[in-house]
């Protein structure tokens, strides 16, 4: 089903763009967990109540009382949903569409491998590359939260916290993969790969904001991902993380489908 000496292949290939987002992950991750002092806490908390509104469209509402709880208003409304985001959409384009584009798929297929053990193993690679990505944020966050406050971060909710995290790049993910898989052209796959994804992130900006934009919370998938709810348990947002994960699985399924369908014209 996998083609190892492809996957390795790709998996070098992303070596450097992985590298780079991972480098500023480290910077942003540092800078935000370090702002928890108290005096630098306070001073973002004055933003958020001199420009409620801007802040609170990037998911940054202040008022934190614990760790945990000053990641989720500073990191995870914005750093950790864009910079991932980021990544899914330039590998998602480059491991099929841009292949077709430019005409390279005929050197794959044309070697002892079937349209599905491609297709395959180019959706392992995005995988690993975003697996990859939630895991090197949640060794960084363990790290400096001990550096800068021992003891202070609770593991546990870290980890769930983060769980909700990846299955939410997974879902961005699924959709990059899809649109790279449905189109041939690779002005059409960025177009559908990066503007769904970025697009329901505007949406959830503006929701953010409240009063009657609120109601467009209910058409972002980005509203399945709910940092604080998860840190509490809630019940909805546990049933958001399964939404996520499911509504992954569809897309992934149906990018391979499409792929393995479509006339490639080579």
């Amino acid at each position: 089903m996998i083609s190892t000496a492809l996957y390795k292949r790709e998996m070098k290939r992303s070596t450097k763009l992985l590298l780079i987002f991972c480098a500023i992950l480290t910077m942003y991750i540092a800078v935000i967990i370090s702002m928890y002092k108290p005096e630098l806490a306070k001073m973002l908390d004055k933003y958020v109540e001199l420009m409620p509104e801007l802040m609170s469209s990037f998911g940054m509402t202040g008022g934190a009382t614990t760790l945990i709880g000053f990641m989720c208003s500073y990191l995870y409304g914005f750093i950790l949903l864009i910079i991932p985001m980021l990544f899914s959409i330039i590998q998602g384009n480059g491991l099929i569409a841009k292949y077709v584009d430019k005409g390279s798929m005929v050197s794959l297929l044309s070697a002892p491998l079937k349209r599905r053990t491609v297709v395959f193993t180019q959706m392992t690679v995005l995988i690993s590359g975003i697996l990859l990505l939630n895991l090197y944020s949640t060794i960084i966050e363990l790290v400096f939260a001990e550096y800068y406050y021992p003891h202070q971060l609770n593991i546990r909710q870290l980890l769930t916290l983060n769980t909700g995290l990846l299955l939410l790049h997974l879902f961005i993910g699924s959709i990059c993969f899809l649109a790279s898989c449905l189109f041939s052209d690779t002005k059409y796959s960025i177009g559908a790969g990066a503007g769904i994804p970025v697009l329901m992130y505007i949406l959830k900006m503006l929701a953010n904001m409240g009063d009657k934009a609120e109601t467009i919370k209910y058409f972002t998938f980005f509203t399945l991902f709910n940092p604080d709810g998860i840190v509490d348990g809630e019940f909805k947002a546990i049933i958001g993380m399964i939404v996520l994960l499911t509504g992954s699985i569809v897309l992934w399924i149906s990018g391979i489908t499409v792929f393995c369908q479509k006339d490639l014209n080579i």
